[in-house]
């Protein structure tokens, strides 16, 4: 099933889905890195936003 961009509410705040282009851009944008970092840090720790967060602070 396809992401509803308009449903944008419980987990689709918390968690980063890699699988939707528009979710790479706009997390990336967010934390002001490039999709290649955002890809990297949802590898090592995980979608949870908070921790993709703390994970690309550690690592600047």
């Amino acid at each position: 099933m396809a992401d509803d961009r308009t449903q944008a509410h419980g987990q689709d705040r918390t968690r980063i889905n890699l699988h939707e282009d528009y979710e790479v851009h706009d997390w990336a944008k967010k934390f002001g890195v490039t999709p290649d970092q955002l890809r990297e840090a949802v590898k090592a720790v995980g979608p949870e936003s908070k921790n993709v967060e703390q994970y690309l602070r550690r690592e600047r």
